[in-house]
């Protein structure tokens, strides 16, 4: 997932960036209300974890304004006031899940989780493509029966992939998936990535699924009747 991060706490916004850049997650942190509707604004995440608590003006105007320009990106809405009163002001503001402050780093990540699940589209706890299995909770990917082993960002490659199968996705949108604003790599990062994830997934198989499609990007195949 790509996330933005909203919060002045300097020490806890980068406690959060790191846990979940350790998770595969590309993450971007601001600090202040107008450059969070701005970022959330122009840019596809797949997430905002936001804090009530800002400069300028709050979470809540915050999420305020980001749904009345139509931004829909879910937003879980953090912070250190715990009452059913201050829960119910968050979600009113337009969030789509609140936790209080102090929470657990595998709470964080399971509510993360289950707003990316939520949407028009289905978004089951494991996916499955063709023999491809991938449990984004567990952390774990298999074809049949076999565990394949991966780092966090070729997890973080394979989920995209398999979120989408059949469709091709560009060079661009694999960058803004899995790399933030901080990326400074070589330009070829994405097909060193495919070539990885290539020989982890398809050459130990005989397989070919994840395919090449010229001057427009790659796809994961969706295997046929057999």
């Amino acid at each position: 997932m790509r996330l933005l991060v909203v919060d002045d706490e300097v020490r806890l916004a980068e406690l959060i960036k790191r846990g979940l850049q350790e998770e595969g997650h590309a993450v971007d942190v601001v600090g202040d209300g107008p450059e969070a509707v701005w970022m959330a604004a122009e840019n596809p995440y797949d997430a905002v974890i936001l804090d009530v608590m800002l400069p300028t003006f709050d979470g809540l105007e915050v999420c305020r304004q980001l749904r009345q320009q139509g931004v829909w990106t879910p937003v879980l809405m953090l912070s250190a006031r715990g009452e059913v009163q201050d829960r119910v002001e968050g979600l009113d503001s337009g969030a789509d899940d609140y936790l209080a402050k102090p929470f657990t780093f595998a709470e964080l990540g399971a509510r993360l989780r289950a707003l990316n699940r939520r949407g028009g589209e289905a978004r089951p706890p494991t996916l499955n493509v063709g023999d491809l299995a991938l449990d984004p909770a567990a952390r774990k990917a298999w074809r049949g029966d076999t565990e394949v082993v991966l780092s966090a960002k070729e997890f973080s490659l394979l989920e995209l992939l398999m979120r989408h199968p059949g469709e091709v996705l560009s060079r661009t949108r694999i960058l803004e998936h899995g790399w933030d604003f901080a990326f400074d790599g070589v330009s070829n990062v994405v097909d060193q990535y495919i070539r990885y994830l290539r020989n982890k997934i398809d050459r130990p198989f005989g397989r070919h699924d994840l395919e090449t499609v010229r001057g427009a990007g790659y796809r994961l195949r969706v295997p046929g009747p057999t």
